[in-house]
């Protein structure tokens, strides 16, 4: 094998350039690149897989499948998982509709359920098993256009972002709405001035959420800077899911329900119990929702409220557990944490009085085990291998000290 002298290469062989020009020279088999050109290489490979157009194939979309995926994350809400499961199967039966006779409306999804429910993570769940880029969006930071805020073409953005720059990818993701109902107008009565946080902002998600054209920046660049590449997203294939805990909504569908008793030979309903399984589109706009946005999301389930035991199966039994991910965090540190059976249903006794759901597990969580977390490494020098949780520790952790 014949032998490389590295000091006859005295330029480049791509760009030119002479050994002294450039920070290195890496010198190959009768070719020499300098460092410069390596990183010009890697650019245009990263735009080239950026620019790839990957087919996503989701014709066998099995709805049970898909179910059965997300009872490994979520805990109940056995209609909402149904209902979410057989939508997101038709919307991209619809994306991959071949016929030229016949075209399917886009069916947007609304999950109305108290906080901590599993709303986001259902939406998440649903982009994991898909392998789709997914979006996080507080309907509350979203303004009109021309006010202070983000306006919808940041949530594509966003979106484009997490797909990596590619834009194919973009528009068959998933954008969650977080927080939908607050976006409600304050009354049924069409105002004369501008509802910022209101109906403006129901009226300037109608387009993206229906499917338009946004121009919006590539990843990493100010779209506030009039020279910034900007990329055109297609959103009418982008699934929007959107979640709101609609507090009140319950008494909306019971007035609805009962009927006014006005008039003679009127009907009147007593006791209606106004749950979210009688919803009816007047109910949303009764809400303060406007019917053109109630329009874009046809199909919409309501979420329960999380029982203690429920919640007592969040904390052990789900992937990624709450329990498994501290028990973890001791483990790194060579301490074996264990929780006894009660003391467990004491936690989620204590969650389900904070009326967050889920999400007060983890506070909960937190509260008894930080004074551990921080000891951990002084556990070790002590020769303690194991902290046991008992329900004597949930009601009173051991304090916290320097």
């Amino acid at each position: 094998m014949a032998t490389v002298d590295k000091d006859q290469y005295e330029k480049c062989n791509f760009c030119n350039k002479a050994k002294n020009d450039v920070e290195k020279l890496i010198v190959g088999d009768k070719v020499a690149i300098c460092n410069e050109c390596v990183n010009l290489c890697g650019d245009l490979l990263t735009e080239l897989a950026r620019n790839t157009i990957k087919a996503l194939d989701f014709k066998e979309i099995n709805p049970k499948e898909l179910k059965d995926f997300l009872d490994k994350y979520v805990i109940g809400q056995e209609e909402a998982k149904i209902v979410l499961s057989v939508a997101v199967a038709n919307h991209y039966k619809r994306i991959n509709n071949t016929s030229k006779d016949l075209e399917l409306d886009k069916a947007n999804v609304l999950l109305l359920g108290p906080t901590g429910c599993g709303k986001t993570l259902l939406a998440k769940s649903v982009a994991r098993y898909l392998d789709v880029p997914f979006a996080v969006t507080d309907a509350t930071s979203i303004t009109e256009a021309g006010y202070v805020g983000d306006d919808v073409e940041t949530l594509i953005g966003k979106l484009l972002s997490n797909a990596g720059g590619n834009v194919e990818k973009c528009q068959k993701g998933i954008i969650f709405l977080d927080e939908v109902d607050k976006i409600s107008r304050k009354s049924e009565n069409t105002s004369i001035t501008r509802d910022v946080s209101g109906e403006g902002v129901q009226q300037a998600l109608l387009k993206v959420v229906e499917g338009t054209i946004c121009r919006v920046p590539l990843p990493g660049a100010n779209r506030k800077n009039p020279q910034a590449e900007m990329v055109e997203v297609d959103t009418s294939n982008i699934l929007f899911i959107a979640g709101g805990a609609f507090v009140g909504m319950e008494d909306v569908i019971k007035r609805r329900a009962e009927g006014s008793g006005i008039g003679f030979g009127v009907e009147v309903k007593t006791n209606h119990n106004g749950k979210l399984e009688d919803l009816e589109p007047d109910d949303l706009v009764k809400f303060g929702m406007i019917p053109e946005f109630v329009g874009r999301f046809p199909t919409w389930v309501g979420l329960t409220e999380l029982t203690e035991e429920q919640l007592k199966f969040v904390l052990t039994e789900i992937k990624n557990s709450l329990i498994a991910q501290y028990t973890y965090l001791f483990e790194t540190d060579g301490v074996k944490l264990k929780f006894s059976d009660e003391a467990l249903l004491e936690i989620a006794k204590n969650a389900a009085t904070r009326k967050t759901g889920a999400r007060s597990l983890q506070a909960e969580l937190e509260r008894i085990l930080m004074p551990h977390m921080f000891s951990l490494k002084e556990y070790a020098k002590q020769d303690i291998t194991e902290v046991v949780i008992t329900p004597g520790l949930v009601k009173k952790p051991i304090k916290l000290a320097a």
